[in-house]
């Protein structure tokens, strides 16, 4: 189990950089107006570095009683990643 955390948060930490540029170009949902939906849009393109952090820490420490709950938690910021992965295909 130790490598699939290890694995799985090398690919987090790999895709962090791909983030940046993604966090960086979602400031201009704000260009046509500020509006509930843009809000949320840039909230949880936002969010993934947060998400990456608590998660991966929280498995870590509950890896030895809970592997089950730890490899669940750890795959949270997947959804990031795989949303990311399916829009980026269908454009």
């Amino acid at each position: 189990m130790k490598p699939f955390l290890v694995i799985t948060q090398l690919i987090y930490t790999g895709c962090l950089v791909a983030w940046l540029v993604v966090w960086l170009m979602s400031f201009m949902v704000f260009d046509s107006g500020v509006s509930f939906w843009n809000s949320l849009f840039f909230l949880l393109v936002s969010l993934f570095p947060v998400a990456v952090v608590v998660c991966s820490i929280i498995a870590w420490v509950v890896h030895k009683r809970r592997p089950r709950t730890a490899i669940t938690l750890n795959l949270i910021p997947m959804l990031w990643v795989v949303s990311f992965g399916v829009i980026m295909f269908i454009s």
